[in-house]
């Protein structure tokens, strides 16, 4: 099966696009990919927590109001409100530390990332036909179509990133990751507003990859608990690394071939 791949550095992330298909050189194709492209950076204008003249950053000074916002500012703010209630309050934008300061600050970026990646593969269901991977720093979505076989994604070791610890199959819907693997201790306990330690990474598969990442960041939050609470979440498995290097799976995580 003819590949190929694009690689971009957008929202501070190694972003990768893989399509898989006849002419992969067309203007079809080399569209639709630069769309994608395009819809990251868009994102990263309005959201990014890094950026001074984002949206996100003039509504938190002060300097906009949400009516005058982009349109994806109060979409996000709603999305974490709701995501706030899935988790129980595990996960949670407010008070987190500010990136570049440490101070309190409201940053959605652990909804934002698979939430973006989401609406940007839309362009790349106009591929019909073709398959295609999607891949912003760990988080993933995929589509084989009917007589391609699924993709293979691979699951790092938190504690040695060159070893792979599951491989996971897939030929739709979402693997996200989350954790201190190359970011160090970044998720917040949000009771007690200390970096979450008792967990050192969470891999959830799904349909949906803004919810699967949700739900990852909301697990290294709550610890190792969080395992009985993604057990209940329709569609969703996960795998649980400990800080000990325990792996945990919920119930119907694949068992390896």
């Amino acid at each position: 099966m003819t590949r190929r791949a694009w690689i971009d550095q957008v929202m501070g992330l190694p972003v990768s696009v893989h399509v898989r298909g006849p002419d992969l050189h067309s203007k079809h194709v080399e569209r639709q990919v630069a769309a994608v492209f395009a819809h990251l950076r868009h994102v990263d204008a309005v959201l990014s927590p890094y950026r001074d003249d984002s949206d996100l950053s003039r509504w938190e000074r002060g300097d906009l109001t949400l009516d005058a916002a982009d349109p994806m500012l109060p979409q996000v703010i709603q999305l974490c409100d709701d995501a706030r209630t899935r988790t129980d309050g595990w996960f949670d934008p407010r008070r987190l530390p500010d990136p570049r300061t440490g101070a309190p600050r409201y940053d959605p970026s652990g909804l934002v990332k698979g939430w973006a990646v989401r609406e940007a593969a839309d362009h790349l269901t106009d591929l019909a036909g073709y398959g295609w991977c999607l891949n912003a720093g760990g988080d993933v979505l995929v589509h084989a179509p009917d007589g391609q076989p699924p993709w293979r994604i691979g699951i790092e070791d938190p504690d040695d990133p060159a070893r792979i610890l599951r491989v996971v199959t897939r030929d739709g819907g979402a693997v996200a990751t989350s954790g201190g693997a190359h970011r160090g201790t970044h998720i917040v306990d949000p009771n007690t507003g200390r970096p979450a330690t008792a967990v050192r990474a969470v891999t959830v598969t799904g349909p949906d990859l803004m919810w699967a990442d949700v739900y990852a960041t909301a697990a290294v939050a709550e610890g190792a608990h969080a395992l009985d609470r993604l057990d209940e979440q329709d569609g969703y498995e996960a795998l649980l690394v400990s800080a000990s290097g325990l792996v945990r799976v919920t119930g119907n995580w694949p068992v390896p071939g």
